[in-house]
């Protein structure tokens, strides 16, 4: 009985003509972003996130989830007709998509990937809304310690999943965490690293660090690439799949389904481990392993449905613990801190509105998505063959003005800026950007809770591993740490013993 009293709270919110306007703007701007390569979910909710600071919370995050999620969608369709992925999750999807496309499949691949989409959709929602109340329930035995052990697994998780080196990805979120300590200390009133900036007393802003490190950032990188790609088909006929096709990826379906679910609750690539392993499970279960990377519809079905599960269990920890799994999800807890709201174990009974209301917002946001996408395949085919020469110059402006109205503050656009540079050369230089961004943002958030265990413990450190949860966690942290050095000790000993040789 309490299952419905808390969907009718959720449903008499997502199905409010304001709400179901913003998540229809949310799905149908991330159907485009999907499309477009190069510019990501993480550079749109930068850009947009000024425009929802006169929303209602609910409303604000029911729109920038929609984008979330809504990626998942369009990312597939440049894979499968351009064999460029929109997103880094629909890098699988160019295997066999667009062999499909060659063969003059392009219809069925599109339109399997659009209903696996759905599917796996649909279905890690309902897990959402069974598994997050319990997960909340379970997160009230946490203490300062425990949030404090679980928010450095989830920072190590992260720079242990994201690309590149995992060196380079510690040095990135120890920076971050650097500058989410400049401001004003919370407890002791002193001020930290603002070198007279009264612009810096409260912090650096999350919406210029964001804006410049994925906006910015993103704009200067693109702008080297190619702007206009080769579409293998103009005129995309037979969407709907056969009975054979929905015979050869029910069973595709299902599994990615659960297997994107429980991945995406993973603090790191949810998404992009969730494809991989689908498509690795469905080539091993396959009795034609051999036809994979030739056109099997199998290897979109899966990870299409995978990534799509995965995006929506990722709301499952920033909703029950306040702990985003993702840098998409650190945004958008850093968009519910703006609106006065904290994530938390207690957002369930302080925020029923909030935590129902994007919860069901997303059955709707996954109906409204199938049927977008499937009619509108012409449109963004179109839209692929706009030269980014035009889109960039929109996206650098809304940048600009995006910064400035946050605070009325010209000092705000110069901090975007400078962050753009970085993001620019931390690129270029093969640092990855996401920890940094996480870091930050979860910063001052492991600070108070760091300090909060310290007076808990009257300065000791032993509270950390002398509670059962907390030094679990710990441990969790070390032996990934130990993973990483284990390869490059065997490395060095091989290389003395050859020297010795």
């Amino acid at each position: 009985m309490e299952l419905f009293d808390n969907l009718y709270t959720g449903f008499s919110v997502a199905l409010l003509p304001t709400n179901l306007l913003f998540c229809f703007m949310g799905v149908f701007l991330g159907s485009m972003v999907g499309v477009l390569p190069g510019i990501g979910p993480a550079a749109t909710i930068s850009v947009l996130l000024p425009v929802t600071f006169t929303l209602q919370p609910e409303t604000a995050i029911i729109m920038l989830a929609g984008i979330f999620y809504g990626t998942q969608y369009g990312g597939s369709t440049t894979s499968i007709l351009v064999n460029l992925p929109g997103e880094a999750s629909s890098v699988i999807t160019c295997l066999d998509g667009h062999q499909m496309a060659r063969k003059g499949r392009a219809g069925p691949a599109l339109g399997i990937s659009a209903f696996g989409s759905f599917i796996g959709g649909t279905l890690s929602v309902i897990g959402l809304m069974f598994v997050g109340p319990l997960v909340a329930r379970l997160a009230l035995r946490f203490g300062p310690p425990e949030y404090f052990a679980l928010m450095c697994l989830s920072v190590v998780l992260l720079t242990f999943l994201s690309k590149g080196s995992m060196a380079k990805s510690l040095i990135s979120a120890s920076l971050g965490l650097f500058a989410g300590v400049i401001g004003t200390d919370p407890m002791s009133g002193i001020q930290r690293f603002v070198f007279g900036s009264i612009t810096l007393m409260d912090g650096v802003g999350v919406v210029p660090m964001v804006m410049g490190l994925f906006g910015i950032a993103e704009v200067l990188v693109s702008l080297e690439r190619k702007g206009i790609h080769d579409v293998i088909a103009s005129e995309i006929k037979g969407v709907l799949p056969t009975l054979r096709d929905w015979m050869d990826s029910i069973w595709p379906i299902l599994r990615g389904s659960v297997i994107g679910f429980f991945l995406g609750i993973l603090p790191g690539g949810g998404m992009i481990m969730s494809t991989f392993t689908s498509y690795a499970v469905e080539r091993r279960l396959s009795r034609h392993p051999e036809t994979f990377g030739q056109g099997e519809i199998a290897g979109v079905a899966g990870p299409e449905t995978a990534n799509n599960a995965a995006s929506t269990s990722a709301m499952v920890p920033l909703l029950s613990l306040g702990l985003p799994s993702n840098i998409i999800t650190a945004l958008l807890l850093g968009a519910l801190m703006i609106h006065g709201i904290t994530p938390s174990p207690f957002l369930v009974t302080e925020h029923p509105g909030v935590f129902w209301g994007v919860i069901t917002s997303m059955y709707i946001g996954n109906v409204l998505l199938l049927v977008l996408n499937l009619p509108l395949i012409g449109l963004w085919v179109r839209l692929l063959k706009v030269p980014y020469g035009i889109i960039f110059p929109v996206i650098l402006l809304l940048c600009l003005i995006g910064s400035y109205t946050v605070n009325s503050n010209p000092s705000e656009i110069i901090i975007m800026l400078a962050f753009g540079a970085v993001g620019y050369l931390m690129r270029k230089t093969g640092f990855d950007p996401a920890p940094f961004c996480f870091a930050m943002i979860i910063g001052p958030i492991m600070e108070t809770n760091f300090r909060q265990s310290l007076l808990q413990s009257r300065g000791g450190f032993e509270i950390f591993v002398t509670r059962p949860i907390a030094g679990t966690l710990f441990a969790a942290c070390l032996c990934l740490l130990l993973i990483q050095l284990v390869p490059r000790i065997s490395r060095n000993r091989t290389v003395m013993a050859r020297d010795e040789d």
